[in-house]
């Protein structure tokens, strides 16, 4: 393969980019040509929030192609055009063959829950204090153990096993079914497990059986899924989607039940409550790296 990398305005990235994949490119990713440097410009805001502008004042775009032929010709043909004037190309260089599969598991290591739970990749040997582990491949859905709110979750369930024993358990928006699966594991008799994303239904069905754990998963819509009440309702999502499902999550929490809340951050935390203050008393019981765990608990 060969990477070709054109430096272009603001304006151009979009009509680039599109012209690259017509010409045969196999990809095509953008950054920030200033990325570490003073002229660098944050671009990401934070969850909920707009982005502070569409595009980078300046962009690198790396495209690659099968071939040099197929990135000369193209760079070729887009520097001919009027509406690329500006836009110069930084480089045109092979791609060294790698072990894409093994680079991509190197990022990938054992996650601590708990000092005796872990998140275990597949090509990864369990580590000796492990006595409980989930075993989870990244794939399409979200939930690997690395990010504050999967984390905050498992630690909940990990100490709250009395929870789920003998319980129903609700996972609503369930990824990949990290926390249905770790109900599981730590006792819940039955676990039902949504998304409203065919792959993450899919990817919690291939990750219980990988497990050993058997779940009932599904897409919201379907009939029976969710149904009645729960001793526990897990949702890691976010802010927005959590205040619209309020009524929701709220209905399906069985007296002396408890919801678990992720996926928001601190300065959420007040809006949260207002949205569920008409049945629950939402409170925030853990914390990291901006982002809180919120818990509530119906009277028996």
């Amino acid at each position: 393969m060969v990477e070709l990398r054109l430096l272009a305005a603001e304006d151009q990235v979009e009509a680039l980019s599109d012209a690259l994949m017509e010409l045969q490119a196999l990809s095509v990713s953008v950054e920030d040509a200033d990325a570490d440097t003073l002229a660098e410009q944050a671009l990401f805001g934070e969850p909920d929030m707009p982005a502070p502008k569409p595009g980078w004042q300046r962009s690198l775009l790396a495209a690659l192609f099968n071939d040099e032929a197929r990135a000369t010709g193209a760079a070729t043909l887009l520097l001919a055009q009027t509406w690329a004037a500006g836009v110069t190309v930084q480089a045109l260089r092979p791609v060294p063959e790698q072990d894409w599969v093994r680079l991509t598991q190197s990022q990938f290591e054992p996650v601590e829950i708990t000092p005796t739970f872990w998140i275990v990749p597949s090509w990864h040997e369990p580590p000796a204090v492990a006595q409980q582990v989930i075993r989870l491949d990244p794939g399409l859905a979200f939930g690997t153990g690395t990010h504050p709110t999967t984390r905050m979750c498992l630690r909940w369930i990990a100490t709250h096993a009395d929870t789920m024993a003998g319980n129903r358990t609700l996972d609503y928006g369930c990824g990949s079914g990290i926390l249905a699966i770790g109900a599981a594991l730590f006792g819940a008799a039955s676990v039902t497990a949504v998304d409203i994303d065919p792959a993450a239904v899919q990817a919690t069905s291939d990750n219980a059986a990988a497990n050993g754990v058997v779940l009932e998963q599904g897409l919201p819509q379907r009939a029976g899924a969710p149904c009645g009440a729960y001793a526990l309702v897990l949702a890691n999502i976010l802010a927005t989607p959590l205040k619209l499902l309020a009524p929701l999550l709220s209905a399906h929490v069985a007296p002396a039940g408890h919801l678990v809340l992720a996926g928001i951050l601190e300065r959420q935390a007040d809006e949260l409550k207002h949205a569920y203050a008409p049945g629950l008393a939402l409170e925030v019981t853990d914390r990291e790296d901006g982002w809180i765990l919120m818990i509530a608990h119906r009277a028996a």
